[in-house]
């Protein structure tokens, strides 16, 4: 115990300046390695408790560590590593959000395409301006330091920022295909606009402002939407055709992979070179990566690229909650706001009240909407659906985390009583929102007893790295589908107006059967392996 303790004083002595050639250093990434090994462990002994999840569990060993080192240390610090928003954003967010898109399944996430966006990008929004009304009204009854209009609006966007692990952990995309591309696709949405909306505030001359200024900024905000999704899919379309072409599955599957690993964090890279949203840059490039890229491999390479991805994104993740469970009991931010608990106390149980408030704000109304533009009931937001996004949203995590660290921090400390009880609330609001998530499995148990998976053509999509197989429907067996379900032509005005998602979808396969898979590969392309039974001969379609 005595060398331990030695071992973390001369770690703490030299916390600013970390290298791998320090003793104290190597100490340090070994025991949070050794961490990360029994988070795994224990996440998965735990997998089938109603109450834990691996998220959950990572988080508590983070603290139960934290505690220990506080001991050791002698309430020097409670970390093994310096936080970073840096090493959040550029090495640790990239792999989450990219297999995320690798692998979602595409079919549903472009069905419900409207309502996603509707949720993740105007929803935010709405989040954003309750909390920034709130706080502006209850944090001047506070003394709490002097914040100006940039200051609200970054709070606003700091916990607009949701966290959905928790729940998308214990939801089935078989069981529950709808809910579950709907709680997916609107955090990652959120997210991107998130960071876009705490961005543009960064940079943007707030004291001038008038609705010209609006609009600018709404402008921007469009822009850089826009123009991050094309440079994800131009990147993900590129890779496709390189690889496609170059067969390099016929000299090394290792470069296949190398390459696929590459362009993926390129496409982040080249977003935050150019200012863009890396996150949902990176998503669609995963996207379209799944789409083309994937199948323009050799088999070894698809099951490599597959698992690799997976394994990196649980990596990252299970890492970001434990380093959260830490740095919630930093001393030093703890000690600039102990002369005043109950202020810090106020300000998390207002900013906890606002998060309940802006969700129900958006959620319930953006669903009602969402349910009048559908026709088909299987397809409409049921109130206990509603209730179930509505909770899953109330995650703060680490993306919240990473933006206060950016506003309110420099080098992940400061001294300003403000920024402190800002920091310090943000810790309080993401610890309390997911030790809270541990209700969330018996909750979606309650509302959504089990269900089966659905066998229906439509809601199945296996069109993603999970599977090989592609049972996506052609022409002719869309025509024979609408056929037995008394559903209009896609090639009827009728049929657009009363089935537009199916229609277009439709559409969209033709173009894509046509012009942009003869160039970029996909479905179908099998590249030559000689030795390779299963390489030499394309899957047959007509099954499918």
């Amino acid at each position: 115990m005595a060398m331990l303790a030695s071992y973390f004083d001369s770690f703490i002595s030299k916390m600013p300046s970390l290298s791998t050639s320090d003793h104290a250093s190597v100490v340090s990434l070994n025991l949070f390695v050794a961490l990360l090994c029994a988070c795994i462990v224990l996440g998965h002994l735990l997998e089938e408790n109603r109450w834990m999840n691996e998220s959950i569990t990572a988080l508590l060993i983070g603290l139960a560590t934290g505690v220990v080192i506080l001991l050791i240390s002698k309430g020097k610090s409670s970390h093994l590593l310096v936080f970073s928003e840096d090493l959040f954003f550029i090495y640790l967010l990239p792999p989450i959000i990219f297999n995320a898109g690798f692998q979602v399944k595409k079919k549903q996430f472009f069905r419900n395409f409207v309502t996603i966006m509707l949720f993740g990008a105007i929803g935010t929004v709405i989040s954003c301006t309750v909390i920034t009304l709130g706080v502006t009204q209850f944090f001047k009854k506070l003394d709490i330091g002097t914040f100006d209009l940039g200051d609200y609006l970054a709070i606003g966007a700091i916990f607009a920022a949701t966290d959905s692990v928790c729940t998308l952990q214990v939801l089935n995309q078989d069981e529950t295909p709808l809910l579950y591309s709907l709680v997916f696709g609107e955090g990652v949405v959120n997210d991107a606009t998130s960071v876009v909306v705490f961005n543009a505030i960064q940079s943007f001359d707030l004291t001038h402002l008038n609705h010209e200024a609006a609009f600018h900024l709404l402008g921007n905000f469009l822009y850089l939407f826009l123009l991050s999704t094309l440079l994800g899919v131009a990147t993900g379309l590129i890779s496709a055709y390189v690889i496609k072409k170059l067969y390099f599955g016929r000299h090394s599957t290792d470069r296949e992979v190398a390459l696929m690993m590459l362009m993926a964090y390129l496409s982040y890279m080249l977003a935050e070179l150019f200012d863009l949203s890396g996150i949902l840059t990176v998503f669609f490039c995963g996207i379209v990566m799944s789409h083309y890229t994937w199948h323009n491999v050799t088999e070894s390479s698809r099951i490599t690229t597959k698992h690799t991805f997976a394994t990196l994104s649980f990596l990252a993740e299970t890492f970001i909650f434990l380093y959260v469970g830490m740095d919630a009991l930093d001393i030093d931010k703890w000690r600039s706001v102990s002369d005043s608990p109950g202020t810090s106390v106020a300000v998390s149980s207002i900013l906890i009240g606002l998060l309940m408030l802006g969700r129900a704000a958006f959620v319930f109304p953006l669903s009602f909407l969402s349910n009048l533009a559908k026709k088909n009931e299987s397809e409409k937001i049921n109130f206990k659906m509603q209730v179930v996004i509505w909770w899953a949203g109330l995650m703060r995590g680490a993306v919240s985390m990473a933006l206060a660290y950016n506003k309110f921090t420099r080098a992940g400390h400061t001294d300003l009583r403000g920024n402190a009880i800002m920091i310090t609330s943000t810790i309080t609001v993401c610890l309390f929102s997911t030790v809270f998530g541990m209700l969330t499995k018996p909750l979606i148990r309650h509302l959504l007893p089990h269900q089966k998976a659905t066998t229906s053509m439509l809601s199945d999509d296996n069109n993603t790295p999970k599977s090989i197989q592609i049972p996506l429907l052609d022409q002719d067996s869309f025509i024979e589908f609408a056929g037995n379900h008394n559903v209009p032509r896609p090639d009827s005005i009728r049929g657009f107006l009363t089935r537009p998602t199916r229609t277009v979808h439709y559409y969209w396969r033709q173009f894509d059967d046509s012009f942009m898979r003869p160039v970029f590969g996909g479905r179908g392309f099998v590249p030559f392996v000689p030795g390779s039974p299963t390489e030499r001969d394309p899957p047959d379609l007509s099954k499918a």
